[in-house]
């Protein structure tokens, strides 16, 4: 017949917990034995049994242990409230640890670090917002920034999406001819198609066009981010072809 007390090592071998958890637990009231004996010796009954398998598991739940111990406290009926409650903060972090797995296995996978999303739900502002800040910072007092963020304004949340949607597949579509010079007629009108959709933000003449080309060439950060686009020699086939175009744009005003 079993022990109607259970000891510190029947709880040890039953709950897979140390002996110095037990002991810690009990210092700070969280799980106190049933009995003492003469010497000292911590003894527990079986319902103790179900408090501290009731402690583990909210222990698992991600809970402190002082949560652990006000919810203790609490009726079923509150506890169940409690617990609903966690169930949604672990599903939010259930999703965020899924978009940070996503970014990792994009990056890993070469895409850019600019296109991720890992900041989304962070307190960091998404890069997409740290580019533009960063552009704000150092071009905002230029005309052609005051155009492009006059005008960025004016458009829709869907308006915008398409609007870079479509720059994203003129890219697309330029890297799938990389085949071909970046002077011959596909790539030249792709190259026009890019201008059109940057008119609808800012007025582009060949100085502007060249400042962006020589962007997507020279700086490191905008030249990754061109690149998942093709491949690692992509932005210098796009500002090839670009160049190109302002050559052949300024010769035919001429």
């Amino acid at each position: 017949m079993k022990k109607p007390l259970l000891a510190v090592k029947d709880l040890v071998q039953i709950t897979g917990i140390t002996a110095r958890t037990l002991h810690y637990y009990d210092r700070i009231h969280l799980f106190k034995p049933t009995h003492l004996t003469e010497k000292g010796y911590r003894l527990y009954d079986r319902s103790s049994l179900e408090k501290l398998q009731t402690i583990l598991f909210l222990k698992e739940l991600d809970f402190s242990l002082k949560e652990i111990a006000d919810i203790l406290k609490l009726t079923r009926k509150e506890q169940k409230q409690i617990l609903n409650n966690q169930s949604h903060i672990l599903q939010s972090r259930i999703k965020r640890l899924e978009t940070i797995k996503t970014a990792i296995d994009e990056y890993v996978s070469g895409k850019d670090i600019g296109s991720l999303h890992v900041f989304d739900s962070s307190s960091v502002l998404p890069l997409q917002e740290q580019y533009a800040n960063e552009a704000s910072f150092f071009y905002g007092k230029t005309e052609a920034y005051k155009e492009y963020n006059e005008r960025l304004e004016k458009l829709s949340p869907d308006e915008r999406v398409k609007l870079f949607s479509n720059v994203e597949q003129v890219f697309k579509n330029i890297a799938s001819n990389m085949n071909q010079s970046p002077s011959s007629a596909i790539v030249q009108r792709l190259i026009g198609e890019w201008r059109n959709n940057l008119e609808q933000l800012m007025t582009c003449d060949s100085n502007l066009l060249t400042c962006i080309a020589d962007t997507y060439k020279y700086d490191i950060r905008m030249k990754n981010y061109i690149n998942q686009y093709g491949n690692e020699d992509f932005a210098d086939f796009l500002h090839s072809a670009i160049m190109h175009y302002i050559s052949q744009s300024t010769n035919g005003r001429k």
